[in-house]
């Protein structure tokens, strides 16, 4: 596998979690990687995006409540996410492509994805 996510969890509303993505040495590479998340019934949702050169970009979603990161030496993509809600109850993705990350794309342009990671925030 190429990017496997972890670090979901059930955690109170409020609460803090972060998720971690492990890459391979070849999706490391890539231009672009970014965390989506999908919830029963709804489309998956891009939330933040991490371009090669540092530039991120996040969803107004969670602006302000969640943070992307990497750390180049473990391969890892992260994503901080504090002051959770009730509605950030979702299937966590973490994503990845060969092209550059200047907006933030719909799911369909992504063709690495993880396993996802459940996250369940209780009311």
């Amino acid at each position: 596998e190429q990017l496997v996510e972890s670090g979901g969890g059930l955690v109170q509303s409020g609460g803090s979690l972060t998720l971690s993505c492990v890459a391979s040495e070849y999706m490391y590479r890539s231009y672009c990687m970014a965390w989506f998340r999908e919830a029963p019934g709804k489309e998956r949702e891009g939330l933040a995006v991490l371009d090669a050169d540092g530039t991120t970009i996040y969803a107004d979603s969670i602006k302000g409540r969640f943070n992307i990161s990497q750390d180049d030496a473990r391969r890892t993509l992260y994503l901080q996410m504090n002051n959770l809600h009730f509605e950030d109850t979702a299937m966590y993705y973490c994503a990845a492509d060969f092209f550059i990350c200047n907006r933030m794309r719909a799911a369909v342009y992504y063709n690495y994805w993880g396993q996802g990671t459940q996250v369940t925030v209780s009311p």
